[in-house]
């Protein structure tokens, strides 16, 4: 077994084949020097065997080539005259090469161990920011996806949740201002107040108020800290599923981008309101209204942080979010399934961009199911309604 736990870089049906390249070159040196005359010697270009298998093996590997290779240069080395032996300091230099290539191969791998491990706390952390939800959950059907606009960090200051209570099902998507630890932060406090305040308020409007004093408080802890991210804001939407009408949704838009009701008679973009983000009400005089727009039983809500709807491509061009979902809809109505909705809405952002993304990009669809669900509906299987990004 490899030092340290860690995916091998050349792998061919599931096998690692990273030993091919350095025994391949091996084999080449060891037959080019026995076909060339005395005065090409190259038995000391062995030395680039462990450097090879250094970059791309394990260190145990990368020790036995290092091993493999002195022995290969004494054995072909006496295999000539005396007058064609390239001599005792290009073996030290074998040596000595071998040797620096099992330690850096070892520091490579401990590297390779601490970014395993500093990306394994970061995917803990996405998942405690974003929980995993059971495909049906309180009556609902949904499905989410995250890209982390840097593929290494995994997490970012998007979110959403889904939060069944006594007074309806309530939906919260938003978008920290910022990025890194400080907007995971932020969008933790957001959440963790979401899932109480949306809990135990009977009133949408009054979790809304709670969601816009925790956003102060926890300005105002970060500028006690001295942290410069003490202004942060966020832009969200909350979503209250009422239990007297399947045919109406309560929203509450907080700067958000709009939500769209995507359904086999196609899209449209519910009313944005004239909200502005958690941590600025201040400056609007208050929050923003809750209201009740129409929402079809076979309509399902698409909600997206800026990410998507600043996607660009090469020339600049923004991805149309309303004409892509539009026409994929009138193409196959099936495609307003939640997931189907998600996957197409995300594969459109990636070729979009060129799979470059300047910022985190949250997808989330959600529908009332054909079937009521309590709050244990489907939780036999609680990946499903996350797609993998």
């Amino acid at each position: 077994m490899e030092y340290g736990r860690r995916r091998p870089l050349l792998r061919v049906r599931g096998r690692s084949i990273a030993w091919l390249p350095p025994l391949l070159l091996l084999v080449g040196i060891i037959l080019l020097d026995f076909n060339t005359g005395e005065q090409f010697r190259i038995i000391t270009w062995i030395v680039l065997v462990p450097g090879i298998a250094a970059a791309i093996c394990g260190v145990w590997t990368t020790a036995a080539y290092s091993v493999l290779s002195v022995v290969t240069y004494v054995l072909v080395d006496n295999a000539w005259p005396d007058q064609y032996q390239a001599g005792f300091g290009d073996f030290l230099l074998v040596a000595l090469g071998g040797a620096l290539a099992t330690l850096a191969s070892v520091v490579r791998v401990r590297q390779e161990r601490q970014v395993l491990h500093i990306r394994d706390i970061a995917e803990t952390t996405r998942r405690t920011v974003l929980r995993p939800l059971p495909p049906r959950w309180a009556g609902l059907e949904h499905a989410g996806v995250y890209l982390a606009a840097d593929v290494d960090a995994r997490v970012g200051g998007d979110f959403y949740d889904i939060q069944p209570g006594p007074h309806g099902t309530r939906v919260l998507v938003g978008d920290v201002q910022g990025k890194g630890l400080g907007a995971v932060e932020a969008a933790a406090a957001l959440l963790g107040t979401f899932r109480e305040a949306g809990y135990h308020e009977k009133d949408l409007a009054t979790v809304a108020a709670r969601l816009e004093t925790r956003m102060l408080r926890h300005r105002s802890h970060t500028a006690a800290l001295g942290r410069a991210d003490g202004d942060r804001f966020a832009t969200a939407v909350l979503i209250g599923f009422p239990e007297d009408t399947v045919e109406a949704i309560d929203v509450a838009n907080f700067g958000h981008e709009p939500p769209l009701a995507v359904g086999p008679r196609g899209v449209r973009e519910l009313p944005s309101g004239d909200g502005v983000p958690l941590g600025l009400g201040e400056l609007a005089g208050g929050l923003p209204p809750v209201r009740r727009v129409p929402l079809a039983a076979d309509e399902t809500l698409l909600l997206v942080t800026d990410g998507v709807t600043e996607a660009r491509d090469g020339p600049g061009e923004f991805f149309q979010l309303v004409r892509e979902v539009a026409r994929a809809v009138h193409a196959d109505p099936g495609r307003a399934d939640p997931r189907r909705l998600v996957r197409r809405v995300r594969d459109g952002v990636l070729r979009h961009s060129g799979g470059r993304l300047e910022d985190d990009t949250t997808i989330f669809a959600v529908r009332r199911a054909d079937t009521g669900g309590g709050p244990g509906a489907g939780g036999e299987d609680h990946e499903q309604g996350r797609l993998r990004s």
